[in-house]
């Protein structure tokens, strides 16, 4: 196995962690977001405020790109475990 072989694996491996955790980052920036805007407009500084919407648009955001990311997951494992042959001979 060459150097630029592993750097590729890592590489890909970065790529796969961006794409799945993406959805649910940006999500709870944006609400975040959004929050803190309300927040600051009605000069409401409420903990759970900025807690429950969050957790809620999390929640749902899991349960609808839930399947995708498990789907690239298990895409990026397979494609790893067929390469095992060249990589290692």
């Amino acid at each position: 196995m060459t150097p630029n072989t592993v750097m590729d694996i890592g590489r890909q491996a970065i790529e796969v962690t961006l794409m799945i955790s993406a959805p649910v980052l940006l999500t709870a920036l944006l609400v975040g977001l959004i929050i803190s805007i309300f927040q600051a407009a009605t000069q409401l500084n409420e903990a759970t405020l900025q807690f429950v919407p969050k957790l809620v648009a999390v929640f749902v955001v899991l349960l609808l790109a839930g399947p995708w990311m498990l789907q690239y997951l298990m895409d990026y494992i397979q494609r790893l475990f067929d390469s095992i042959p060249q990589l290692i001979g």
